[in-house]
């Protein structure tokens, strides 16, 4: 089809064939956006045919944006898909039904996403089913610039949902999971004091997803990540996934949020109840290597 896929990789040599492999079934090209690997992730995807791009990594909207300002593309549409995940065949199948006929006023597509954890997928413990805008026709969409949580955006035109799905499913280890984790807390810090300093322009979904999280952050710090954990796994019946649907809630629902939570009161001990903008921004790049 005249789908261009965008893939975003470092040291990603345990997914890139299998991502490769599933994106070439329905694109014309893929091309892998590399942050320098120092593993046989290059390779691998120029040994299947994909066109191979460096650039430094900041972030991934930075780096996806990066991409779509850069690299020409002469498809109608590009998809965007990360290394660990891939399209479900009922998908392929029926963006290959529909794609051709869409209106012109439909200028993105958002699919909905599923995630296979510890080899299972889950199926529960969701508060709301996460979908995406993944696909759009070339030049119609940029990518939100913040550290964290970044979403691709139409500049004009009508997003038409799908009903299959594609996965989110690493094939690395748990320690490898904590690590990113670890480092997904300190961006999603970043994010909340970003809000201060308005250094991002907020598009209506960000507006949006910044007020759901103003909503969490009201509550009493440290209780509401126990509460997030109890509505995840029993209120919306996270245990029906077994042991991987407590390992998934228990580590992504809890302690991903109770490590935020720690670190922000740690954040407080060291600059106090009202520190400046110039002491939060010194301190995040201090500890967290993130310049804002």
């Amino acid at each position: 089809m005249d789908i261009t896929t965008i893939i975003l990789t470092y040291n990603e040599e345990i997914h890139i064939e299998r991502c490769i492999s599933n994106a070439q079934k329905i694109s014309k090209k893929v091309i892998v956006v590399d942050s320098f690997s120092t593993d046989a992730t290059c390779n691998i995807a120029k040994g299947l045919g994909a066109e191979v791009f460096q650039h430094k990594f900041v972030n991934q909207a930075d780096q996806l944006q990066w991409a779509l300002d850069n690299i020409e593309v002469d498809t109608e549409w590009v998809l965007r898909l990360d290394a660990d995940g891939y399209l479900l065949q009922p998908l392929i199948e029926e963006i290959e039904e529909k794609l051709p006929n869409l209106p012109e006023n439909v200028t993105g597509c958002i699919f909905p996403r599923d995630v296979v954890f510890l080899g299972k997928k889950l199926r529960y413990g969701k508060i709301k089913s996460p979908a995406f805008l993944r696909l759009w026709r070339n030049g119609n969409a940029f990518i939100e610039q913040r550290w964290m949580d970044e979403h691709a955006i139409l500049k004009e035109g009508e997003a038409y949902t799908f009903k299959n799905h594609f996965v989110d499913h690493s094939l690395h280890n748990l320690t490898w999971w904590t690590q990113k984790h670890n480092n997904y807390s300190n961006r999603e810090i970043v994010v909340e004091l970003s809000k201060n300093f308005r250094i991002y322009e907020e598009t209506d979904s960000m507006k949006a997803r910044n007020s759901q999280k103003s909503l969490y952050y009201r509550l009493p710090i440290f209780l509401r990540a126990s509460m997030y954990f109890f509505i995840r796994y029993f209120i919306l019946l996270g245990f029906l996934d077994g042991k991987a649907g407590l390992a998934w809630n228990f580590l992504q629902g809890f302690w991903y949020r109770f490590l935020i939570d720690s670190k922000m009161h740690e954040l407080q001990l060291a600059l106090g109840e009202n520190p400046s903008d110039a002491n939060v921004k010194r301190y995040i790049k201090e500890e967290y290597g993130i310049d804002i």
